[in-house]
């Protein structure tokens, strides 16, 4: 009999934020309350998107992080957005929801600590979030 040895993910939990709750947000607010979310071993989803200026801040902030504050190793990120293959007035009528929303609803944006999550895996029809262990 082979004994399997399993790790143990301690104190992480999984919170989910409405665009509407960073809407209103400046890019430095937005970052911010992010990286204070992920800060607190939690696995971020966050409705809707950040812009591409903003996701490489917080990229870029996390790496400055990473050597000042312990045991921090970087976030992992990904982006699952609706049916890229819509036609012409679907890709109208999403942009214009998205343009009234100010922002894209129909995307889910995950972040979580790279302490917990190994890797996010996306294709059409499923998310796997594999975690450390």
């Amino acid at each position: 009999m082979v004994k399997k040895i399993r790790g143990k993910i301690k104190g992480f939990s999984i919170q989910f934020l409405p665009y509407s709750e960073i809407r209103g947000m400046d890019s430095n607010q937005r970052i911010k309350k992010i990286l204070n979310i992920v800060l607190d071993n939690n696995i971020l989803f966050l409705q809707g998107r950040l812009e591409p200026d903003e996701e490489t801040r917080l990229i870029g902030d996390t790496m400055v992080m990473m050597g000042h504050v312990k045991s921090f190793k970087g976030v992992e990120l990904a982006v699952i957005s609706g049916n890229e293959k819509e036609g012409f007035f679907g890709k109208f009528r999403t942009n214009l929801v998205s343009a009234i929303a100010g922002g894209d609803l129909g995307a889910v944006t995950i972040i979580g600590p790279a302490t917990i999550v190994k890797e996010i895996k996306r294709n059409p029809k499923k998310i796997e979030l594999l975690l450390k262990g």
